[in-house]
């Protein structure tokens, strides 16, 4: 598939060279290709193209989200929201504020009772979001080695296809699924990054995810 990523930064430059490792075509999109970050990046990866965030989106079969959430909506309102309608979008945002953490706890700018996966669906409304990759390191997302065994994705999404699709894509890149439901269960899924956090900042350990056990 073309896969567009929306967002520079070292999750996006992971999920990218995730994306490539498996074989799908892929664009980063950045707000500036001149950035010094993107330069260095391409040269070392020269297989996957450099665009700004309108061409990546307009690239992309499948787009990421791969923004600080806080700047997300602004990043898809640059990209031209159009270019996201009846596309697939795997939303890896969390919506952390711009304040310390308390006792390694994060602090968040939405409330309980809403995501900003809600509101990033709501702005886009015509795409397919599907929440995923948030709840775990960039250093786990692609073929994680856990002696636990396979980690757990919570995903959710009001869309049962764009969920398959992307349950395709965590399995090849070694991970199991958990679909929650709907995009309110964004609401549940977004604080396990808080919960992810805690370990990093306490006890310095930035190496662990999420299992989900059934009888």
């Amino acid at each position: 598939m073309k896969i567009g990523i929306i967002g520079s930064g070292i999750v996006g430059q992971t999920l990218a060279k995730a994306f490539s490792s498996e074989g799908h075509t892929v664009m980063l999109g950045t707000r500036n290709i001149a950035k010094k970050e993107v330069v260095d990046f391409n040269m070392a990866n020269p297989q996957i193209a450099i665009g700004d965030f309108a061409t990546t989106a307009a690239f992309g079969e499948v787009l990421v989200l791969a923004t600080g959430g806080a700047v997300t909506l602004e990043a898809i309102t640059l990209s031209g929201t159009v270019n996201f309608a009846n596309k697939v979008v795997i939303d890896t945002t969390n919506p952390i504020a711009a304040a310390p953490p308390v006792d390694g706890v994060l602090q968040y700018f939405t409330g309980p009772n809403e995501s900003l996966m809600e509101r990033i669906q709501q702005h886009i409304p015509d795409a397919w979001v599907v929440k995923a990759f948030n709840s775990v390191g960039n250093a786990a997302f692609y073929k994680p080695a856990f002696t636990e065994g396979t980690p757990t994705m919570f995903i959710a999404g009001n869309s049962d296809t764009a969920k398959a699709t992307v349950t395709t894509i965590l399995a090849a890149f070694g991970w199991d699924t958990a679909d929650m439901g709907k995009a309110a269960a964004a609401r549940a899924i977004e604080p396990l990054c808080m919960l992810w956090c805690i370990d990093g900042f306490v006890k310095n350990d930035w190496y662990h995810a999420f299992k989900i056990l059934r009888k």
